[in-house]
Protein backbone atom coordinates (compact mmCIF):
# COMPACT_ATOMS: atom_id res chain seq x y z
CA UNK A 1 0.00 0.00 0.00
CA UNK A 2 1.11 3.82 -0.50
CA UNK A 3 2.65 6.06 1.86
CA UNK A 4 -0.73 8.47 2.48
CA UNK A 5 0.53 12.28 2.82
CA UNK A 6 0.91 12.14 6.86
CA UNK A 7 3.59 9.35 7.02
CA UNK A 8 5.27 10.98 3.68
CA UNK A 9 5.33 14.09 5.84
CA UNK A 10 6.71 12.79 8.78
CA UNK A 11 9.36 10.67 6.93
CA UNK A 12 10.45 13.91 5.47
CA UNK A 13 10.97 16.02 8.54
CA UNK A 14 12.87 12.99 10.15
CA UNK A 15 15.20 13.48 6.83
CA UNK A 16 15.17 17.32 6.66
CA UNK A 17 15.62 17.58 10.66
CA UNK A 18 19.66 18.78 11.12
CA UNK A 19 20.01 19.74 7.56
CA UNK A 20 16.57 22.93 7.54
CA UNK A 21 16.22 25.06 10.23
CA UNK A 22 12.49 25.05 9.15
CA UNK A 23 12.49 21.63 8.13
CA UNK A 24 8.42 21.10 9.17
CA UNK A 25 7.46 24.06 7.10
CA UNK A 26 9.78 23.28 3.96
CA UNK A 27 7.65 19.20 3.92
CA UNK A 28 4.48 20.82 3.81
CA UNK A 29 5.38 23.68 1.55
CA UNK A 30 7.02 20.86 -0.88
CA UNK A 31 4.29 18.19 -0.53
CA UNK A 32 1.45 21.12 -0.86
CA UNK A 33 3.05 21.73 -4.41
CA UNK A 34 3.24 18.17 -5.36
CA UNK A 35 -0.23 17.83 -4.70
CA UNK A 36 -1.32 21.61 -5.68
CA UNK A 37 -3.63 21.64 -2.94
CA UNK A 38 -3.51 24.63 -0.48
CA UNK A 39 -1.28 24.04 3.12
CA UNK A 40 -4.53 23.02 4.89
CA UNK A 41 -5.62 19.95 2.91
CA UNK A 42 -2.88 18.64 4.11
CA UNK A 43 -3.90 18.69 7.91
CA UNK A 44 -7.75 17.93 6.94
CA UNK A 45 -6.62 15.18 5.03
CA UNK A 46 -3.68 13.68 6.32
CA UNK A 47 -4.54 9.87 4.93
CA UNK A 48 -4.88 10.98 1.55
CA UNK A 49 -2.82 8.99 -1.03
CA UNK A 50 -0.85 10.74 -3.23
CA UNK A 51 0.05 9.58 -6.64
CA UNK A 52 3.41 7.60 -7.60
CA UNK A 53 4.17 10.33 -9.69
CA UNK A 54 2.94 13.09 -6.70
CA UNK A 55 5.23 10.97 -3.96
CA UNK A 56 8.25 10.18 -6.27
CA UNK A 57 8.42 14.05 -7.17
CA UNK A 58 8.13 14.78 -3.18
CA UNK A 59 10.92 12.56 -2.29
CA UNK A 60 13.18 14.17 -5.17
CA UNK A 61 12.35 17.35 -3.73
CA UNK A 62 13.08 16.61 -0.80
CA UNK A 63 16.35 15.48 -0.82
CA UNK A 64 17.71 18.24 -3.02
CA UNK A 65 16.31 20.50 0.00
CA UNK A 66 18.48 18.11 2.05
CA UNK A 67 21.94 18.98 0.13
CA UNK A 68 20.67 22.90 0.59
CA UNK A 69 18.62 23.58 -2.71
CA UNK A 70 16.10 26.58 -1.70
CA UNK A 71 12.77 25.67 -1.31
CA UNK A 72 11.94 28.86 -3.09
CA UNK A 73 14.03 27.53 -6.58
CA UNK A 74 12.17 23.93 -6.02
CA UNK A 75 8.57 24.87 -7.07
CA UNK A 76 9.58 28.21 -8.51
CA UNK A 77 7.59 30.60 -6.44
CA UNK A 78 8.00 32.80 -3.14
CA UNK A 79 5.62 35.11 -1.64
CA UNK A 80 6.80 38.59 -1.22
CA UNK A 81 4.82 42.04 0.23
CA UNK A 82 1.23 39.29 -0.17
CA UNK A 83 1.86 38.65 -3.52
CA UNK A 84 3.42 35.17 -5.22
CA UNK A 85 6.17 35.48 -7.78
CA UNK A 86 7.94 33.67 -9.82
CA UNK A 87 11.76 32.69 -9.41
CA UNK A 88 14.28 31.20 -10.82
CA UNK A 89 17.94 30.32 -10.51
CA UNK A 90 18.90 33.36 -12.28
CA UNK A 91 17.46 35.41 -9.56
CA UNK A 92 17.88 36.72 -5.60
CA UNK A 93 14.82 35.00 -3.81
CA UNK A 94 12.98 38.09 -2.43
CA UNK A 95 12.84 38.15 1.12
CA UNK A 96 10.77 39.95 4.36
CA UNK A 97 13.61 42.14 5.32
CA UNK A 98 13.04 43.72 1.74
CA UNK A 99 10.07 44.34 2.36
CA UNK A 100 10.81 47.29 4.13
CA UNK A 101 12.48 49.04 0.89
CA UNK A 102 8.64 48.97 -0.07
CA UNK A 103 7.51 50.33 2.65
CA UNK A 104 10.15 52.89 2.87
CA UNK A 105 9.52 54.47 -1.00
CA UNK A 106 5.48 53.65 -0.41
CA UNK A 107 5.50 56.02 2.73
CA UNK A 108 8.33 58.39 1.05
CA UNK A 109 6.15 59.16 -2.30
CA UNK A 110 2.83 61.03 -2.85
CA UNK A 111 0.39 58.16 -3.52
CA UNK A 112 -1.74 59.65 -5.95
CA UNK A 113 1.14 61.77 -8.47
CA UNK A 114 1.79 60.44 -11.49
CA UNK A 115 5.67 59.44 -10.68
CA UNK A 116 8.29 57.93 -12.36
CA UNK A 117 10.14 55.25 -10.07
CA UNK A 118 13.00 52.96 -11.13
CA UNK A 119 14.31 49.76 -8.93
CA UNK A 120 17.48 48.77 -9.98
CA UNK A 121 18.71 45.20 -10.19
CA UNK A 122 15.00 43.99 -9.74
CA UNK A 123 15.13 40.45 -10.23
CA UNK A 124 12.04 38.91 -9.53
CA UNK A 125 10.71 42.23 -9.96
CA UNK A 126 9.07 41.69 -6.91
CA UNK A 127 9.90 45.34 -5.78
CA UNK A 128 8.92 46.99 -8.40
CA UNK A 129 5.81 45.02 -9.06
CA UNK A 130 5.05 45.51 -5.06
CA UNK A 131 5.53 49.69 -5.39
CA UNK A 132 3.09 49.21 -8.73
CA UNK A 133 0.20 47.36 -7.68
CA UNK A 134 0.18 49.35 -4.00
CA UNK A 135 0.50 52.91 -6.30
CA UNK A 136 -1.83 52.41 -9.71
CA UNK A 137 -0.83 56.35 -11.23
CA UNK A 138 3.40 55.68 -10.62
CA UNK A 139 4.73 54.31 -13.73
CA UNK A 140 7.52 51.88 -12.74
CA UNK A 141 10.60 51.02 -14.50
CA UNK A 142 12.21 47.36 -13.69
CA UNK A 143 16.24 47.37 -14.47
CA UNK A 144 18.15 44.29 -14.93
CA UNK A 145 21.22 43.73 -17.16
CA UNK A 146 20.15 40.14 -18.34
CA UNK A 147 17.42 39.12 -20.85
CA UNK A 148 16.35 35.88 -19.00
CA UNK A 149 15.55 37.44 -15.54
CA UNK A 150 13.54 40.40 -17.51
CA UNK A 151 11.62 37.86 -19.17
CA UNK A 152 10.90 36.32 -15.65
CA UNK A 153 9.61 39.87 -14.45
CA UNK A 154 7.57 40.58 -17.38
CA UNK A 155 6.14 37.08 -16.63
CA UNK A 156 5.68 38.18 -13.10
CA UNK A 157 4.24 41.72 -14.29
CA UNK A 158 1.54 39.75 -16.67
CA UNK A 159 0.42 37.33 -14.10
CA UNK A 160 -0.13 39.85 -11.26
CA UNK A 161 -1.73 42.40 -13.70
CA UNK A 162 1.16 45.37 -12.52
CA UNK A 163 0.18 47.09 -16.30
CA UNK A 164 2.43 50.10 -14.93
CA UNK A 165 5.77 48.01 -15.03
CA UNK A 166 8.11 48.57 -18.05
CA UNK A 167 11.14 45.98 -18.05
CA UNK A 168 14.30 47.89 -18.64
CA UNK A 169 17.70 46.12 -19.92
CA UNK A 170 20.43 48.34 -18.20
CA UNK A 171 23.40 48.06 -16.21
CA UNK A 172 22.00 50.21 -13.54
CA UNK A 173 21.22 53.46 -14.49
CA UNK A 174 23.11 53.65 -17.70
CA UNK A 175 20.33 53.13 -20.34
CA UNK A 176 17.81 55.18 -17.61
CA UNK A 177 16.49 58.41 -19.17
CA UNK A 178 15.99 61.05 -16.60
CA UNK A 179 14.47 62.57 -14.91
CA UNK A 180 12.92 60.21 -12.15
CA UNK A 181 11.25 61.06 -8.61
CA UNK A 182 12.56 58.10 -6.96
CA UNK A 183 15.12 55.13 -7.45
CA UNK A 184 14.92 51.91 -5.28
CA UNK A 185 17.25 49.02 -5.15
CA UNK A 186 18.65 45.99 -3.02
CA UNK A 187 21.67 45.56 -4.98
CA UNK A 188 24.87 43.25 -3.98
CA UNK A 189 26.32 44.08 -0.66
CA UNK A 190 27.45 41.21 0.77
CA UNK A 191 32.23 41.48 0.53
CA UNK A 192 33.56 39.14 -1.76
CA UNK A 193 35.40 36.76 1.05
CA UNK A 194 32.70 36.75 3.33
CA UNK A 195 31.94 32.67 4.54
CA UNK A 196 28.36 33.12 4.51
CA UNK A 197 28.28 32.93 0.70
CA UNK A 198 29.59 29.42 1.28
CA UNK A 199 26.49 28.56 3.51
CA UNK A 200 23.11 27.76 3.93
CA UNK A 201 20.41 28.83 0.51
CA UNK A 202 22.95 31.51 -0.80
CA UNK A 203 25.19 28.96 -2.07
CA UNK A 204 22.49 28.00 -4.96
CA UNK A 205 22.17 31.92 -5.70
CA UNK A 206 23.38 34.04 -8.46
CA UNK A 207 26.70 35.14 -6.87
CA UNK A 208 26.82 38.55 -8.93
CA UNK A 209 23.31 39.23 -6.68
CA UNK A 210 24.93 38.87 -3.48
CA UNK A 211 28.80 40.06 -3.65
CA UNK A 212 29.98 43.47 -4.71
CA UNK A 213 33.53 44.25 -4.03
CA UNK A 214 36.14 44.08 -0.84
CA UNK A 215 33.54 45.77 1.60
CA UNK A 216 30.56 44.71 -0.49
CA UNK A 217 29.68 48.67 -1.08
CA UNK A 218 31.25 48.59 -5.12
CA UNK A 219 27.86 48.41 -5.97
CA UNK A 220 25.62 51.04 -3.78
CA UNK A 221 28.54 53.73 -4.83
CA UNK A 222 27.79 53.42 -8.72
CA UNK A 223 24.11 53.39 -8.22
CA UNK A 224 24.53 56.66 -5.92
CA UNK A 225 26.53 58.72 -8.14
CA UNK A 226 24.52 57.33 -11.05
CA UNK A 227 21.06 57.98 -9.61
CA UNK A 228 22.38 61.63 -8.27
CA UNK A 229 22.17 62.17 -12.24
CA UNK A 230 18.84 61.12 -12.94
CA UNK A 231 16.36 62.06 -10.12
CA UNK A 232 14.42 65.28 -10.04
CA UNK A 233 15.48 67.92 -7.30
CA UNK A 234 13.64 66.63 -4.17
CA UNK A 235 13.91 63.13 -5.58
CA UNK A 236 14.46 60.02 -3.16
CA UNK A 237 17.03 57.03 -3.44
CA UNK A 238 16.01 54.05 -1.52
CA UNK A 239 19.29 50.89 -0.87
CA UNK A 240 18.88 48.28 1.02
CA UNK A 241 22.26 46.95 2.53
CA UNK A 242 23.60 44.67 5.34
CA UNK A 243 23.03 45.34 8.87
CA UNK A 244 26.40 46.91 9.43
CA UNK A 245 26.80 49.11 6.81
CA UNK A 246 24.52 51.82 7.71
CA UNK A 247 26.77 54.31 8.64
CA UNK A 248 29.06 53.56 5.80
CA UNK A 249 26.05 54.17 2.71
CA UNK A 250 24.85 57.34 4.66
CA UNK A 251 28.54 58.60 4.03
CA UNK A 252 28.27 57.50 0.64
CA UNK A 253 24.94 59.80 0.11
CA UNK A 254 26.76 62.34 1.60
CA UNK A 255 29.54 62.53 -0.47
CA UNK A 256 27.20 62.44 -3.32
CA UNK A 257 25.77 65.07 -2.06
CA UNK A 258 22.36 63.46 -1.11
CA UNK A 259 20.32 65.52 2.08
CA UNK A 260 17.77 64.09 4.58
CA UNK A 261 20.05 61.09 4.81
CA UNK A 262 18.10 58.61 7.72
CA UNK A 263 18.54 54.97 7.92
CA UNK A 264 15.69 52.68 8.91
CA UNK A 265 15.64 49.23 10.70
CA UNK A 266 14.36 46.25 10.22
CA UNK A 267 11.61 44.34 12.73
CA UNK A 268 15.26 42.31 13.80
CA UNK A 269 16.60 46.05 14.65
CA UNK A 270 19.13 45.86 12.52
CA UNK A 271 20.41 48.81 9.82
CA UNK A 272 18.11 47.71 6.65
CA UNK A 273 17.15 50.57 4.23
CA UNK A 274 19.39 53.95 3.82
CA UNK A 275 17.48 56.85 2.49
CA UNK A 276 18.45 60.48 0.64
CA UNK A 277 16.87 63.02 -1.08
CA UNK A 278 18.37 65.60 -4.04
CA UNK A 279 18.11 69.01 -2.59
CA UNK A 280 15.78 71.16 -4.28
CA UNK A 281 17.12 73.08 -7.34
CA UNK A 282 19.43 70.18 -7.88
CA UNK A 283 21.75 71.33 -10.91
CA UNK A 284 23.25 68.01 -11.24
CA UNK A 285 19.83 65.73 -12.07
CA UNK A 286 18.44 65.95 -15.14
Amino acid sequence: MSASVGELLRAARQRLDGHSPTADIDARVLMAHCLRKPASFLFTWPEHIPTDSEARQFQEWVARRVVGEPVAYLIGRREFYGHEFLVSPDTLIPRPDTELLVDTVLEGLAADAPLRVADLGTGTGAIAISLALARPAWQLVAVDTSTAILDLVERNRQRLGAGNVQPLQSNWCSQLPGPLDAVVSNPPYIPDDDPHLGEGDVRYEPRTALAAGSDGLADIRVITVQSRQRLRPGGLLALEHGYDQGEAVQQILRDAGFVRIETRRDLAGHDRVTLGITPPGDADAQ
